[in-house]
């Protein structure tokens, strides 16, 4: 063998190192999250996605009718085990999910610079943020939440929140701090959740989904759906396997009337609120209460 050469026929130099051939970048297949798994649509669509400067990024999949349902199902089949769980081990479970989302902070940073999002790395780290201060929230929002009422009569009556079910929820079109601030309130008081990802900018919330994937959140809590808001988002509204609806991301006017509409059927809970949020501002507890249900106790005391 001359010196230029190596044993598995690469290209070398004088010294043995061998010198990297010029190849081709392997394009990742973003892909949706139902169940805990990564499947493409049903439908076989998919739509481009292009950075802030109009560059290709990739291709993600067009959610469809039956990708919706599908998630629902998913959601559904997943509520009991996790709103059984204790709410220090649904904290726990977040608190893991910052930790793995501050590992990969460096892709999240790259995802959100081609979105166009300025100051990356400060945005990821506002969003690891957020979920450990949803996380802390976990066991306490029962005390802020419930009471003990006052009764005229030999009672103890006590009223403790409850979650939901599953809550539909269009996320705002931050792809990545918004996302988190409206899905981490859900699950932490143990909802489970169909999400409909920004249409413009979903690459950040599959890896987000990839993150959930490998952490300790079982399958079937959050299902992140990608592609058309106008499609999906009234299929979700009109499930009568819903029971509430986030529609926080949805900016047509029309599209939110439509909705709420659908929504009165099983009469859904719905959050709508109406203005463009601050995702940096402390977010206070509205989002943890407004998908819970109070249950009133009725207990005699004494004799």
């Amino acid at each position: 063998m001359g010196a230029g050469g190596t044993a598995d026929g690469q290209a070398g130099d004088g010294d043995g190192a061998v010198r990297t051939p010029d190849r081709l970048a392997v394009r990742k297949t973003y892909k949706l999250y139902i169940g805990g798994a990564f499947p493409r649509s049903e439908s076989g669509r998919s739509y481009p996605v292009a950075s802030s400067s109009g560059d290709f990024l990739a291709n993600a999949s067009r959610a469809s009718r039956k990708d919706a349902r599908d998630a629902v199902s998913a959601a559904r089949k997943a509520f009991g085990g996790w709103s059984g769980a204790t709410a220090y081990n649904r904290g726990q479970i977040l608190y893991r999910v910052a930790e793995m989302l501050e590992g990969r902070r460096a892709q999240f940073a790259a995802e959100l610079a081609d979105a166009g999002t300025s100051g990356a790395g400060a945005v990821v780290d506002a969003a690891v943020d957020r979920l450990v201060w949803y996380a802390g929230w976990s066991d306490k929002i029962a005390a802020v939440a419930g009471s003990s009422n006052p009764v005229a009569g030999p009672y103890f009556n006590i009223s403790t929140p409850e979650p939901t079910g599953v809550v539909a929820v269009v996320a705002p079109g931050d792809p990545l701090l918004g996302l988190v601030s409206v899905l981490a309130p859900v699950i932490v008081t143990g909802n489970t959740c169909v999400v409909i990802a920004s249409e413009r900018a979903p690459l950040p919330s599959i890896t987000l989904a990839e993150v959930l994937a490998t952490s300790d959140l079982p399958g079937g809590v959050v299902n992140v759906l990608t592609g058309s808001v106008a499609e999906i988002a009234p299929w979700l509204a009109a499930h009568m396997d819903v029971n509430a609806l986030d529609l926080t991301g949805v900016t047509d006017e029309a599209l939110a009337v439509a909705c709420e509409e659908a929504a009165a059927e099983n009469l859904k809970r719905v959050l709508r609120p109406g203005v463009t949020a601050d995702w940096y501002a402390d977010p206070g507890t509205r989002r943890l209460t407004a998908f819970l249900e109070t249950k009133t106790v009725w207990h005699p005391t004494g004799v």
